[in-house]
């Protein structure tokens, strides 16, 4: 996440000489408006505005301005306490990201969430992230994770299961800052991968890759709670999806 901006734009004058600072103003608070969305995405409640500010680093009235624009849109909205969260705005901007990739997911997700009663997903490579596209779940009581959540690749079976799909020095050459996991060379060679207690305490995963002309991998993933005896049935199940996903791509 954007790290909080400590600067308030009432008190910022500017420039020696008098020159105009407006495009770096509006690129701040643009930059501000993205980080109050993430702030609120990752939030597990409501937030109050003297929350959120304080989480920004800005001084509520910097919040409030920002705060109306984003309401102006629909990506903010308040409930009956007056407190934040995300809006309706953001499901339409979300459809056009990777829609390809969703809609060729989005059956095989649905038909492996109710048929293994777990909750699937598809994950995709963001700079030094893995980052969850789109997710169904069950009906029973399963782990879930959100769209939009974001961890490292040194961490979880979807980030090995991409990281599969390329060589170590193809990595390197495109992200010098995760390392390449030696899992990765054992998912290359089963077609998935396999991880516990690394992104959620007791939760497990199993992701296969998604491989895409001229783009970068995704993975296909489940999550499990606790322990499991039949992870390798599962991934070739996740191996055989993520084959039928990459079909409808091509």
């Amino acid at each position: 996440m954007t790290s909080p901006v400590h600067e308030d734009e009432a008190t910022t004058g500017p420039p020696p000489g008098g020159r105009s600072t407006a495009g770096g103003s509006h690129a701040q608070t643009l930059s501000r408006g993205i980080t109050m969305l993430e702030i609120l995405a990752d939030a597990d409640a409501p937030m109050s505005i003297a929350e959120v500010s304080a989480a920004l680093g800005v001084h509520r009235s910097v919040a409030y301005r920002i705060l109306r624009t984003l309401e102006e849109h629909s990506l903010v909205v308040r409930d009956g306490a007056g407190k934040l969260m995300s809006g309706p705005g953001l499901a339409t901007l979300a459809r056009s990201v990777a829609r390809s990739l969703q809609s060729a997911s989005l059956p095989v997700l649905t038909e492996l969430s109710s048929d293994l009663g777990l909750t699937a997903f598809v994950a995709v490579w963001d700079h030094a992230d893995c980052v969850t596209l789109v997710t169904v779940e069950p009906n029973a009581r399963s782990a879930t994770i959100r769209p939009g959540t974001r961890h490292s690749f040194s961490v979880g079976a979807p980030g090995i299961a991409i990281q599969s799909a390329i060589s170590e020095e193809q990595w390197h050459t495109v992200d010098a800052t995760s390392p390449y996991r030696p899992e990765a060379l054992r998912a290359r060679e089963l077609g998935y991968a396999v991880s516990h207690d690394e992104v959620i305490p007791d939760v497990g995963a199993i992701a296969a890759p998604i491989h895409r002309i001229g783009q970068a991998p995704a993975a296909l993933a489940v999550l499990y709670l606790g322990e499991r005896d039949d992870t390798a049935q599962i991934g070739r199940r996740l191996v055989e999806a993520a084959g039928r996903i990459e079909a409808h791509l091509a």
